[in-house]
């Protein structure tokens, strides 16, 4: 659960300094509240919550935004060269591009299409609706295929 909860973190934040702080404020917050949490629920659900949560908190106390860092594109496992600086191109343009998008279609991206949560589960954790988050999704999607593909770019992601 904690190299999920500290991608997320890390896509909330938008450094791994802040990141690893927040993971630790909601774990720390988790141990401390463990009565709270239901049983018959699903815990990353609940952690994914605590984290969000604590993070509007942050981001309110600072009045600051999040951005997403570019650090994250170690894991590349391309063997071929151009293929590689090619990846680390995009995967710094889909950073950038993820990192201007509102807060709450980046929330939705990092939850769908990097913790790979289905929209139900999504949906449970930001408590919205449904169809708010399929909304957000798709308007990410655009947005992000267009910073990063282009204008006129069909979503590729």
């Amino acid at each position: 659960m904690l190299p999920r909860l500290r991608r997320f973190a890390v896509s909330l934040t938008g450094n791994m300094t802040d990141a690893d702080d927040l993971v630790q404020d909601t774990m720390e917050r988790a141990l401390r509240n463990l009565h709270r949490w239901q049983a018959d629920t699903r815990l990353d659900s609940w952690m994914y919550k605590i984290a969000q949560n604590l993070w509007i908190d942050t981001v309110r106390a600072r009045r600051v935004r999040a951005t997403v860092p570019g650090e994250v594109a170690e894991d590349a496992a391309i063997t071929d060269g151009v293929r590689t600086a090619e990846a680390r191109l995009t995967f710094a343009d889909t950073c950038r591009a993820l990192a201007v998008l509102p807060e709450e279609q980046r929330v939705v991206v990092s939850l769908v299409l990097i913790e790979g949560l289905s929209y139900r589960d999504t949906a449970d954790i930001l408590e919205l609706p449904i169809g708010t988050v399929t909304s957000r999704l798709a308007r990410a999607r655009e947005a992000l295929a267009e910073k990063v593909f282009g204008a006129g770019a069909e979503a590729k992601l």
